[in-house]
């Protein structure tokens, strides 16, 4: 994990950017999570360990991770925007109505998909995302419980 933290850090001076304490620890915290963080909780956190770090540090700095590739921003679900590290292996997510939950996986069929895209239709894909929308284990058993 350090060396992908150093990587990030080498990554935003390179490009002539400051790594400020404060982008240090917005990274710090992406990576850790245990999911996917939109930039409401990201705040929450970062404020938890840092109170001088306001709302709109955090969307600047969101925006340049995200210019110079150190993170992710995917749309999941309706309304919110989520990070996550860029990863060099690609995956899909499940994406909980119930509670928010989101759940990675990666599915060979859909790298087989792909492929058959690109051959029937004569059309180079450079980037997909697949989000699959339901209720999680524990949502769809609460769902029965009301039954």
């Amino acid at each position: 994990m350090m060396k992908r933290e150093l990587n990030n850090s080498q990554t935003i001076q390179m490009q002539g950017h400051f790594l400020t304490t404060q982008r240090r620890l917005l990274l710090e915290l992406i990576r850790d999570s245990e999911g996917h963080l939109d930039a409401k909780e990201l705040y929450q956190r970062a404020r938890a360990r840092d109170e001088s770090i306001g709302p709109a540090t955090v969307y600047r700095s969101l925006n340049l991770f995200k210019e110079l590739g150190l993170v992710d921003e995917m749309r999941l679900g309706k309304l919110r925007c989520y990070y996550e590290i860029k990863k060099s292996s690609e995956h899909q997510h499940l994406v909980c109505q119930g509670c928010g939950k989101v759940i990675e996986f990666q599915n060979p069929h859909f790298q087989e998909l792909i492929k058959a895209v690109q051959r029937e239709q004569g059309f180079k894909i450079t980037r997909a995302e697949l989000c699959l929308e339901g209720y999680c284990e524990h949502c769809e058993q609460e769902e029965k419980g009301d039954d």
